[in-house]
């Protein structure tokens, strides 16, 4: 199996997790606000906080895919750039990571 086919899998797989995840919280969502008598900024705020996950994955996702396969490239081709192509996949992470900060101050909000 090729990298680029690798990778390619690699990125479906997890944006396919992202997605049961978002479809989760969306069930949770609608059942948190049936079960709080109907007050709709409860599911709304689930909502956001499982989009705000969902799409910071998603983008982190793409943005480790592209990175990714652009380091191992140039590590091919100069060893001592190993340091260098792990910041920047670092710093790709670091996405999700906010995204996950904006779900928890959206949940504390509830």
């Amino acid at each position: 199996m090729t990298k680029k086919k690798l990778v390619i899998i690699s990125v479906f797989v997890f944006q396919v997790v992202v997605f049961m995840f978002f479809v989760m919280s969306l069930v949770y969502a609608a059942e948190a606000g049936q079960q709080a008598g109907g007050n709709e900024s409860t599911g709304w705020g689930y909502i956001g906080a499982g989009l705000a996950v969902g799409l910071a994955c998603i983008g982190s996702g793409y943005a480790v895919s592209r990175i990714g396969s652009a380091g191992i490239g140039a590590v091919t081709e100069k060893p001592e750039l190993m340091g260098k192509t792990l910041v920047f996949l670092g710093l790709a992470e670091g996405i999700a990571i906010y995204g996950l900060i904006i779900a928890v101050m959206i949940l504390n909000k509830f």
